[in-house]
């Protein structure tokens, strides 16, 4: 897929964007524009939570992703229901590793519906695409 190809696909969904080191880089910005940068960081330490192996590494990443998002006044604390952060409490002592498949849902949700759209909107976003635009017309005209 080519660059411009590439960035087309961002507006697409928020998946494209959290696959793509730049455009996550871009979308991560814009989140801290809004104060809400917690979100995309907790996705992404559930995504690495997910690739654990050793038990004992599990247990220390989850202990840390409930200690940064989760429990109440947790430092980036995210905005889940009672209930998700209710269970992810009482199981965080023996963690799984789809323990914060939920929440992580939940967020996921969120960044959808609610930050991708005004991402997209985001000057940021505008610089992001037009960065590329350039770049691919110097790479194909380079006479201009």
């Amino acid at each position: 897929r080519s660059n411009a190809g590439e960035t087309m696909a961002w507006s697409e969904s928020v998946d494209t964007v959290l696959a793509n080191k730049e455009a996550l880089a871009a979308f991560r910005t814009f989140l801290k524009s809004e104060f809400s940068e917690e979100n995309v960081e907790f996705w992404l330490a559930c995504e690495d939570f997910k690739k654990t192996k050793s038990s004992t590494k599990m247990a220390s990443k989850a202990q840390k992703i409930y200690s940064d998002f989760i429990q109440a006044d947790a430092p980036k604390e995210i905005n889940i229901d009672f209930h998700t952060k209710n269970d992810i409490s009482q199981n965080i002592s023996d963690p799984t590793l789809s323990c914060f498949d939920a929440a992580q849902s939940s967020v996921y949700c969120l960044m959808a519906k609610d930050s991708f759209p005004r991402f997209l909107r985001s000057e940021v976003y505008k610089e992001l695409v037009k960065k590329h635009q350039d770049g691919n017309q110097k790479r194909w005209l380079p006479f201009l």
